[in-house]
């Protein structure tokens, strides 16, 4: 798909949904997010910025942490509620910026922290987004990556990507741990930290926040009742459609 096609699909998908991510309790919390704030800890002097911010909930996080955010989302509509919230909170040092994560219009190491959080997965080039990633972070820098992430098995894996794709058209691939820790490595990523998580999804708040058709909705519920016991026992398949996928969460340094 060429590029322009896939951010478009993107943009179809985010711009009308911007405050359901804003108000979303999946987004809005976490263990991991937590652990994000944790690894950045108090930096009065940084420059941090938020890849693929969506309802800005890791900008709101860090910027009580750090001198400045930049919020950086391929949706104005997104970067337009981020910055109303901003304001609402009191989080003056949160600065919005649009563009794609493969074509981002920084300078070379311009950041301390870089950071990513449900974001990579709908990227239409995730080594060129991570390379980005790479380019605008400071030698030394901290980098933190955090997504679903693929079981890494193939039956498994046909079946997260299945299920994400009839949810939201937008989604391209979760990537496995395995690929991430890979990839990152070929960038010049030295992993420091890793975490995994399980992340139970409700159904009815899953299709909602995406405005699923009811005819995509009804495929993944009829998937999901023909599923095996390998699947329905890994991903935890409830009566009502609810589901647990994997999550992780990867701290790393800027080598080379």
């Amino acid at each position: 798909m060429h590029p322009d096609t896939h951010h478009a699909a993107v943009l179809e998908q985010y711009d009308s949904r911007a405050q359901a991510y804003l108000s979303s309790a999946v987004h809005a919390q976490g263990e991991d997010l937590e652990s994000m704030a944790t690894l950045v800890g108090q930096r009065p002097q940084a420059v941090a910025l938020d890849m693929g911010c969506g309802g800005g909930h890791v900008a709101f996080r860090l910027a009580g942490l750090v001198n400045k955010v930049v919020a950086y989302d391929l949706s104005a509509a997104m970067l337009e509620t981020v910055a109303a919230e901003a304001g609402r909170r009191g989080l003056g040092n949160i600065v919005t910026k649009q563009g794609a994560a493969e074509a981002l219009p920084c300078p070379p190491a311009s950041f301390d922290i870089v950071a990513t959080r449900y974001s990579a997965h709908h990227w239409g080039d995730f080594t060129a987004g991570l390379a980005q990633m790479h380019r605008v972070l400071k030698p030394d820098g901290l980098a933190i990556f955090a997504d679903v992430v693929s079981p890494g098995v193939p039956l498994l894996d046909t079946w997260l990507q299945t299920m994400e794709l009839l949810r939201d058209p937008s989604h391209v691939r979760n990537a496995s741990l395995d690929e991430w820790k890979a990839t990152l490595a070929s960038l010049g990523f030295e992993a420091v930290q890793i975490a995994t998580y399980r992340l139970r999804l409700a159904f009815g708040p899953w299709i909602e926040r995406m405005k699923t058709p009811a005819d995509h909705a009804a495929a993944i519920r009829s998937l999901q009742r023909r599923a095996s016991t390998a699947v329905v026992d890994y991903f935890e398949i409830g009566e009502d459609g609810s589901f647990t996928v994997d999550t992780a969460l990867i701290a790393a340094r800027k080598v080379g």
